[in-house]
């Protein structure tokens, strides 16, 4: 059971998993966290399942699970496997979904860790690094 506040991905062939990274004319709006494959992923969040939506408009085998907490701010867990319905009420450490398999999707020029993209957005519309302690 991963909750999430495993290690950091860190560096690999395709970039670093911090908040602000750089993705060229872009940041990195997250943090990404090392995962296995299949790992049960843990809410670190109490708050509503506000959306289960798809990382890829091409390939719609990648998910995320969207929850909104008590100050509306938007926490979303990318790579997961869902468990859990639109408007499921979550609490801390209650079990997501299971980690999906995204270095499967990225080999053309390197490897990727497997790893859950977590990333906070405030009620706002501003990305918050979830590293901060928001």
């Amino acid at each position: 059971m991963i909750l999430i506040k495993a290690k950091p991905r860190g560096c690999d062939d395709y970039g670093c998993g911090h908040f602000g990274a750089s993705r060229g004319k872009r940041v990195h709006k997250g943090v990404d966290y090392c995962t296995e494959v299949g790992d049960e992923i843990c809410a670190n969040v109490t708050g509503r399942v506000s959306k289960l939506g798809y990382t890829y408009s091409d390939d719609l085998s990648y998910r995320y699970v969207e929850i909104t907490d008590a100050k509306s701010n938007r926490h979303r867990f990318y790579y997961v496997s869902p468990s859990l319905r639109v408007g499921d009420i979550v609490s801390v450490g209650e079990t997501i979904g299971c980690a999906q398999d995204i270095a499967k999707r990225y080999t053309k020029n390197g490897i990727m860790k497997n790893h859950v993209h977590y990333e906070i957005i405030d009620k706002n519309g501003e990305y918050v690094n979830p590293e901060a302690g928001n």
